[in-house]
């Protein structure tokens, strides 16, 4: 019996082609903010340029640790070590004052894939359960933020995990195991969709799901014979039927 559907956030039910910037021009302007609360927190640090330096430089190597260790990094304590590293006072600052400083919201030119709130709400009215788990560095407190712009909290009331909350980056079974314990639900009760062959469908297939591709780009075919998705989608609107195939009884006419 279907009792929850997991879903992946980023190109999955937040389109993010639109998205044209450079990300460290862009995010400039939220680690000014940052920089701006730790000289009124803790103590001022006397280059800008330096900071932002620094944090992209340890939140660039904290990724490239963590994608082989599959170790989750977290912004907020990046930030903590990039200031405490310039000068700033151990033990004053704290990750919730850091993100609230960030001031993280709804990036432009990234909106909702069409199909999402027709779809979500149709799943929501057959009394199944929703979850995200997505692979961020940002804690889940500013991922919030960022999808109720989106209109896209309602959907989600119960359980929304970043990886930068568990410490686990997807694949690793524990983040998906984590989930469905927070749901109440077995693993062949859930089905997981979401876009990375790797991260969402092998890593859904080693907690024990039933996995569907989210298909936005074309899947590398080095990876086409080796991980192979329980189903397919171009767009969210054809899940329904797929779990018609699957869980005939799913629907609560």
């Amino acid at each position: 019996m279907l009792k929850a559907i997991l879903f992946d956030l980023d190109d999955t039910l937040l389109d993010w082609s639109g998205f044209q910037l450079e990300w460290p021009h862009f995010e400039r302007q939220f680690l000014q903010r940052v920089f701006d609360y730790v000289g009124k927190t803790a103590k001022p640090l006397p280059d800008l340029e330096a900071f932002v330096s620094e944090f992209h430089r340890r939140i660039f190597e904290a990724w490239r640790i963590g994608r082989g260790a599959l170790v989750a990094p977290n912004i907020g304590a990046v930030m903590i070590e990039t200031a405490e590293a310039l000068g700033a006072p151990a033990g004053v600052l704290t990750v919730i004052g850091c993100l609230d400083a960030y001031e993280w919201g709804a990036v432009p030119g990234t909106k909702l894939f069409p199909e999402i709130p027709e779809t979500l709400a149709f799943i929501r009215e057959q009394g199944i359960k929703t979850a995200i788990v997505t692979n961020a560095a940002q804690p889940m407190i500013m991922r919030d933020r960022e999808i109720q712009e989106h209109g896209l909290l309602e959907f989600f009331p119960e359980c929304r995990i970043s990886a930068a909350d568990v410490g686990i980056l997807k694949p690793h079974p524990a983040i998906f195991q984590h989930t469905l314990q927070q749901l109440g639900v077995t693993a062949d009760e859930a089905v997981f969709v979401g876009d990375n062959p790797i991260a969402d469908i092998a890593g859904a297939q080693g907690a024990g799901m039933q996995a569907v591709l989210r298909i936005t780009r074309p899947v590398p075919p080095m990876l086409s014979g080796l991980i192979v998705p329980d189903a397919a989608v171009n767009g969210m609107d054809e899940l329904p039927r797929i779990l018609d195939e699957w869980f005939p009884d799913w629907r609560n006419n």
